[in-house]
């Protein structure tokens, strides 16, 4: 169906810790999907009914460290409802930087782009999203590429390691070396586990020249994701709607080939097929440039 400008688009996740507060009155909050453990399949699919009933189309972010069950479910619903208005975003984004990406696409479903581009965004705006943490141990990290000799240290007692796993992993030992920031202006969330510190509020924060340093309640998944409960998670995102907007506005749209959904990008968010030609791709030119342009 291609009228997906005509009704408005859910997102869904399947944790609440992933629904952050709103950054305003008119942000949308999320649908929460219940894992087969909690729900039956029957009420599963009366939910997500009632989802798309309501909306029109359903987007689903979940982290890649979803358990398989879960998963499963997922696209069980889907196929038993016989439908393709429900979008299964699988992203290896940690769970802070997740639950920002989240807020993001919240943001966005208001913002008058049709239900293929707002699902389409989650891949383009997870790039702009630098999600790490500081752990004070590597040694069951399995995330991010870790070194025979940074396990080593792992086990050095006082050790602690500053570790970006999106968009590029980086993993460095604290006071030696430091962490690339993003090269436009952010606002830095945090949330603290475990491990007494403030290194990330006193010396990563000011490095990467953040806007502002806010505080968001540690996501149950942190521990399990990041290999340990010692940790201080945090994420350096874009605040502004009008930059988020304005990215996501900038790219060119095309029409997927397989379903007829409007997307940006080289894949379609709702049935997975690519594009037919690549002759999409066109960036925006200029938008993350520099600190000045986010601001």
């Amino acid at each position: 169906m291609n009228g997906d400008l005509e009704v408005s688009t859910a997102i869904a996740v399947t944790s609440a810790d992933l629904v952050l507060p709103p950054t305003d009155q008119q942000t949308p909050s999320a649908a929460l999907l219940q894992s087969p453990d909690v729900q039956p399949l029957e009420a599963a699919l009366a939910d997500t009914r009632v989802l798309i009933e309501e909306h029109g189309y359903v987007v689903v972010l979940y982290p890649s460290s979803l358990p398989l069950a879960f998963e499963r479910r997922l696209h069980t619903v889907r196929s038993l409802l016989e439908t393709d208005r429900i979008a299964l975003l699988r992203t290896p984004l940690p769970p802070l930087g997740l639950a920002v990406l989240v807020r993001q696409l919240r943001q966005l479903s208001l913002a008058g782009f049709s239900a293929g581009v707002v699902a389409s965004a989650a891949r383009l705006l997870s790039h702009y999203i630098h999600s790490g943490a500081l752990l004070n141990s590597v040694a069951r990290l399995d995330r991010v590429p870790v070194s025979l000799k940074s396990h080593a240290k792992s086990w050095v007692p006082g050790s602690q390691f500053g570790v970006v796993a999106a968009p590029e992993p980086q993993l460095i030992r604290i006071g030696n070396g430091s962490l690339t920031g993003p090269p436009f202006a952010t606002h830095l969330l945090v949330a603290k586990g475990q491990l007494q510190s403030d290194w990330v509020t006193g010396t990563l924060a000011p490095a990467w020249q953040v806007q502002a340093v806010q505080e968001a309640a540690l996501p149950a998944d942190s521990s399990r994701w990041w290999g340990t409960g010692k940790l201080v998670e945090f994420a350096a995102y874009l605040p502004d709607y009008a930059v988020l907007h304005q990215l996501v506005s900038s790219v060119m749209r095309t029409r997927c080939h397989w379903c007829g959904m409007e997307l940006i990008g080289d894949r379609c968010a709702f049935c997975s097929a690519p594009l037919a030609q690549r002759e999409h791709q066109q960036p925006a030119n200029g938008v993350m440039n520099t600190g000045q342009s986010a601001q």
